[in-house]
């Protein structure tokens, strides 16, 4: 496989349609802003060789595909207060992997019921997607949620730039937005992006109000939880409540340009990645609150400039994703571990050890 692409501000010419061969015909994408997330992210299937897509493969083909997780260990939480806290990157889909991850971790038992305590327990968004079984992964954080409180802890998720994009292909479709250097459309967009149509025939209004509410960042003890590595959240206020305000509002209003400024604004990635990272850390640190940064949405091994191939020895040269990446003077943590790549659903307790 060749090494991945530096982010680009249009989407190169050989992929000018917004469905791709797939969807011949679909609004082309030519907004500098806009950060496709899909074609430049190739989705490779582990244990099938390199250049293997999901478009590949049938979903049992897949699930075959997927080596199984280790066995659960108990989360034990703290009886006197709050109990530990733990962070879930993206999940794209992939309700076998999260449920192994979170059973891993002892935060939900046999049955896939949650059976942590007081323990808290953090999602940073993209739950839909490239993967099989997004509003499966929808309804058992919601189902988690709900039995969390019940036993003094919680679950609580953040605004992913694919909720936008699923709320907006939901609501918006085919109608034309306003992308900077031509026309878009959520639908076309959504599709381009990994969009799975038996999620959109199993989407309900429930789901769409719940991920409409959710924040776009938080702070949890010292850590500045937010899903995208960008500084785009600057532009939508000076605090935490400032912008999770202005997000739910712009949702709320249902206009169909703000919510994809919006959206391409929460696609963009990469601000932490090189010399100016850790400036860029600060200033939304320094805005925010916090002393580290916790994000999604950027892959590890993008971050790491691999995605992984196969070389010229024909051995196996992927990059293995273990545990979070801390750079940008290690004041930023990326969680997403490439669950659709030849990474890892990441499910970690903070703070970090070691």
């Amino acid at each position: 496989m060749p090494a991945p692409r530096q982010p680009t501000s249009a989407v190169p010419p050989a992929r000018a349609t917004a469905g791709g061969a797939d969807h011949p015909g679909a609004p082309a994408h030519t907004d500098p802003e806009y950060t496709p997330t899909e074609r430049d992210l190739p989705v490779i299937a582990r244990g099938v060789g390199p250049g293997s897509t999901i478009a590949d493969l049938s979903t049992a083909d897949f699930a075959d595909a997927i080596e199984p997780a280790p066995a659960a260990a108990p989360a034990h939480a703290d009886q006197e207060g709050l109990g530990p806290l733990f962070v879930v990157g993206d999940v794209h889909g992939y309700l076998d992997e999260l449920r192994a991850a979170l059973a891993e971790q002892g935060l939900i038992d046999a049955e896939g019921n949650w059976s942590a305590g007081k323990a808290r327990l953090w999602f940073l968004g993209d739950f839909t997607d490239r993967g099989p079984d997004g509003i499966g992964v929808i309804d058992l954080v919601m189902q988690l949620s709900a039995q969390a409180a019940a036993a003094g802890g919680y679950c609580k998720a953040l605004m992913g730039n694919h909720e936008l994009l699923l709320i907006g292909a939901k609501r918006f479709g085919d109608t034309p937005v306003q992308s900077g250097a031509g026309t878009a459309s959520f639908q076309a967009a959504w599709l381009l992006n990994g969009g799975q149509r038996t999620d959109m025939e199993r989407l309900e209004d429930h789901h769409v109000q719940w991920m409409s509410r959710l924040d776009a960042m938080v702070e949890e003890d010292g850590h500045l939880l937010l899903h995208s590595d960008t500084t785009a959240y600057l532009e939508y206020g000076d605090s935490i409540e400032a912008v999770n305000d202005t997000v739910t509002e712009t949702l709320q209003r249902g206009d169909a340009d703000e919510c994809w400024d919006l959206f391409r604004k929460f696609t963009k990635r990469f601000a932490f990645r090189d010399e100016a990272g850790a400036m860029a850390v600060r200033e939304l640190l320094d805005t925010y609150g916090g002393e580290r940064l916790v994000h999604g949405h950027s892959p590890i091994p993008y971050l790491l400039g691999e995605v992984g191939a196969e070389d010229a020895d024909g051995e196996d040269s992927r990059p293995l994703v273990n545990g979070p990446h801390v750079y940008a003077d290690d004041l930023a943590i990326a969680m997403d571990g490439g669950v659709t790549m030849a990474g890892k659903l990441l499910v970690v307790q903070f703070p970090l050890h070691g």
